[in-house]
C-alpha cells in the first residue's frame, strides 16, 4: 500500500471510530465530501486539506509532533545544524 493511501486509511478510521460521517467531517473541514474521499482512498490532496481534516478528527497535534525532527534522537543529535535548539512545547 502506497503511503497516501495509508495516511488516508487512517484518516477513514479516525473518522469511523469518532462515529463522524463523511458529510460532517467535509462541512467542518470546509471540503467537499468528494474531496475528503479521494483524500482517504490516498488520490492526493493538498497538505492544507489534510490538516483540515486532521484537525476536525482531533489529531492535528499528533500529526505536528509525528514530523517534529527535534523529538528524535537523531534530530537532537543533530539540532546544531538547525537554528533552533528544541522542540516546542504542546499548547495548552
Amino acid at each position: 500500500m502506497l503511503e497516501a493511501q495509508k495516511l488516508g486509511a487512517s484518516l477513514q478510521e479516525w473518522r469511523i471510530i469518532l462515529g463522524l460521517t463523511q458529510e460532517l467531517v467535509a462541512e467542518r473541514a470546509g471540503i467537499s465530501r468528494s474531496t475528503l474521499i479521494k483524500l482517504e482512498q490516498g488520490a492526493g490532496a493538498k497538505l492544507e486539506t489534510f490538516l483540515a481534516v486532521a484537525k476536525v478528527l482531533g489529531i492535528a497535534d499528533r500529526v505536528q509532533e509525528a514530523v517534529e525532527p527535534l523529538n528524535t534522537d537523531l534530530g537532537r543529535a543533530r539540532s546544531r545544524l538547525l537554528s533552533r535548539q528544541r522542540a516546542p512545547r504542546g499548547s495548552s
